[in-house]
């Protein structure tokens, strides 16, 4: 940190002692949930279940969850040569991954036995997903048709802060997790709405709207599994059982590990996007969301992240790289939408009222194009920050930016 300045660094969570798949276990151990994955995993011919799970641009313990069903005998291998199971990636409107990515997510060990079973979803193929009607405020709801058409569902997801739809998890498994492309990009539209904020789920547009969607799927035993990961990624709660419960329960646990008060907003902000969210720009930008609820008006906020796979979705980018100035990119969303753009119109909005500066694997042009000011270290960055804000900044440091999020408590 520059000399005299004053810095604080968010405190690590409360270690967990609780070994994973004993977490797990206990969830899965209750008669009601245990009868329910019996009946859905077994291997009958006569029905028909598929598993949900999210893509590499999640952190959820995909292969902690599968590797807990094989060991407690629910996920057989019998069950894999019937036909009747089927292992569906929620990608959203992400591509589909590669052999990395797959073993990332089920787990090296499971990969030979469970990838037979693997698709991934793709939100553009119009003829894979079926339309099941219009929420309320007209979002078509299209979803993947192996879904809608299957006997049963376990739903597989994490749930952490998110900036627009107030938690991950939960029904997002379903929206956008397996949803057409229409259905996406209608529901992030909603996060333009200044009410779709991180923690926000009563009153939240996009929230309500995607349970609304959800709810339009027809009815059959559907098992959610819901898992809360500390900083380290390790599983510290899990929930199993009905969709809406277990997502409640886990966003009371989401608030216990991820929320962290603080008593007042610093001049300067460094943020990082922790693997996976450092996988691009795209998912880096969580980052910046976050730690701008805790930068004082005027203040600097410092991306720290890989983005290892370069800006991610073109969309957004593409409109922040043909616009001037912020101001420009807000115009151009308010005049038109596309799937996106919500990213670009945050970004934006943040760049307005913020110094946004960078230390990333993008280049400087790629940078500046997003309203980023790139800087080749975190030192370099502070020092610059630090003599631009005078002597004796206070400086906040958020380890893992993306779903640490600063509640302050000061009302001005």
């Amino acid at each position: 940190a520059p000399v005299g300045a004053s810095l604080f660094e968010v405190a690590p969570l409360p270690e967990r002692h609780t070994e994973p798949h004993q977490i797990l276990s206990d969830a899965l151990e209750a008669p009601h949930v245990h009868q329910a994955l019996t009946e859905l995993l077994a291997p009958r011919a006569d029905r028909r279940t598929v598993i949900v799970v999210n893509d590499a641009t999640r952190p959820t313990p995909t292969g902690l969850v599968l590797d807990t069903l094989i060991q407690r005998g629910l996920l057989r291998a019998t069950a894999t040569v019937t036909g009747r199971l089927r292992l569906l990636i929620a990608t959203g409107a992400h591509a589909a991954g590669g052999p990395d990515e797959l073993a990332q997510i089920l787990g090296d060990k499971n990969v030979d036995l469970l990838a037979p079973l693997v698709r991934w979803h793709d939100a553009r193929d119009a003829a894979s997903s079926v339309y099941l009607g219009d929420t309320p405020v007209h979002t078509p709801v299209w979803i993947n048709r192996e879904v809608v058409e299957a006997d049963g569902l376990i739903l597989i997801n994490s749930v952490e802060p998110h900036y627009f739809a107030g938690y991950t998890g939960g029904r997002k498994s379903l929206v956008p997790g397996v949803s057409g492309f229409a259905t996406i990009e209608a529901n992030h539209r909603l996060a333009l709405d200044p009410t779709a904020e991180t923690l926000g789920l009563d009153g939240n547009p996009v929230h309500e709207d995607l349970m609304e969607a959800a709810a339009l799927l027809p009815p059959r035993p559907l098992l959610s599994i819901q898992t809360v990961l500390d900083r380290t990624h390790n599983i510290c709660a899990a929930y199993a059982g009905d969709l809406l419960e277990t997502f409640t329960d886990a966003v009371q646990a989401a608030n216990r590990e991820y929320v962290v008060d603080l008593p007042h907003r610093y001049d300067i902000v460094v943020t990082a996007a922790a693997p996976p969210m450092d996988y691009d720009l795209y998912q880096s930008h969580k980052a910046l969301e976050n730690a701008s609820l805790a930068v004082r008006p005027g203040g600097a906020l410092v991306l720290v992240s890989s983005c290892r796979h370069g800006i991610g979705d073109r969309t957004f980018f593409d409109l922040l790289a043909a616009s001037s100035d912020p101001e420009s990119v807000l115009k151009a969303v308010a005049a038109t939408y596309r799937l996106g753009f919500h990213k670009a119109a945050r970004l934006a909005s943040l760049a307005q009222r913020h110094r946004i500066m960078s230390v990333t694997g993008l280049s400087q042009d790629t940078s500046r194009a997003a309203f980023l000011e790139p800087f080749p270290s975190l030192t370099a960055a502070l020092n610059d920050a630090a003599t631009r804000l005078g002597p004796n900044p206070s400086i906040l440091v958020i380890p893992d930016g993306c779903v640490t999020v600063p509640r302050v408590k000061e009302t001005t």
